[in-house]
């Protein structure tokens, strides 16, 4: 009884020690959530900006052409994929490389129909595993990342497109909602459809262009989706964030139901030990007498 009764009690301390672990890494996952967050609103408007600018072109002058806003027949897909370098982050990295898995297995016929960009690795590894081949990959970004850090895979598959290696490139990411909720996503980011400022916006400046819009389109539209691949990157960022600070928050709430439930199991064994000695005590006196 005495044995059981130690091995409990180095239980429950071994599940305070991860109890402590969890609760600060749940804090400081909502610290950098906060920075996260921060991030992304800020690169908000340089993106703005680009779309107003590339609308502009696109509305303003008639018959304009560009590869990267036209749709030509589907034989080769890129896929660019954001998943995270560390796990413990729940199902962030599993819900997007199951969708992509999917998505894969609906579309295409043969590995030679599809090229795989990977930044993380979660991903990276993933996809090794199951021998399927990348392009290019990236890993060991900070918990804020910059462009810089991606601008040689973005670059790589949208001119990758540019030049019809590709027909189609995807990007695929987690979705930030809030803390609790993140969207895998696949969504297409080439060809682009033209973007477009709605009218409550308005079109706020009239632009002249030099040596001509067509010249100027050719510059913007790359700069403008590898700016839609960070924005993109910054989202899945906080997503990672959002279910890192979830997963922690989560294992803390079992660590203290846990070290419930074992102190509840210690303090009735300790209880029976107690009564088993007060019985073998009566027990002896009894005897004597």
């Amino acid at each position: 009884m005495a044995k059981g009764m130690r091995e409990i009690k180095r239980q429950i301390k071994s599940v305070q020690s991860t109890k402590q672990i969890t609760k600060a890494m749940e804090m400081v996952a909502a610290a950098k959530l906060r920075k996260a967050q921060e991030k992304a609103e800020a690169a908000r408007p340089y993106s703005e900006k680009l779309k107003e600018v590339v609308a502009s072109i696109a509305t303003s002058t008639k018959g304009i052409k560009h590869p990267m806003l036209e749709s030509r027949p589907v034989k080769k897909t890129a896929y660019l994929v954001i998943t995270s370098d560390r796990g413990l982050a729940g199902g962030y990295n599993a819900n997007i490389l199951r969708l992509v898995n999917q998505t894969l297995k609906e579309k295409h016929n043969s590995k030679n129909d599809y090229a795989l960009f990977v930044i993380g690795r979660k991903g990276r590894d993933y996809f090794r595993r199951r021998e399927m081949d990348m392009v290019s990959n990236t890993t060991d970004l900070s918990d804020s990342p910059e462009f810089a850090d991606i601008k040689s895979i973005a670059h790589e598959a949208v001119h990758g497109y540019e030049l019809a290696e590709f027909d189609e490139v995807f990007i695929c990411y987690n979705r930030f909602v809030n803390a609790l909720t993140q969207i895998p996503t696949v969504e297409r980011l080439l060809p682009m459809e033209t973007p477009e400022v709605s009218a409550s916006e308005g079109l706020t400046a009239s632009y002249e262009y030099e040596p001509s819009p067509e010249a100027v389109l050719e510059v913007l539209l790359p700069r403008y989706a590898e700016t839609l691949i960070y924005g993109a990157l910054l989202d899945g960022k906080a997503s990672e964030l959002g279910a890192k600070m979830t997963a922690m928050g989560n294992a803390t709430k079992n660590a203290s139901k846990l070290i419930n439930e074992l102190s509840l199991t210690y303090n009735r064994a300790r209880q029976a030990a107690i009564t088993q000695e007060i019985t073998e005590i009566v027990a002896g006196a009894n005897a004597q007498g």
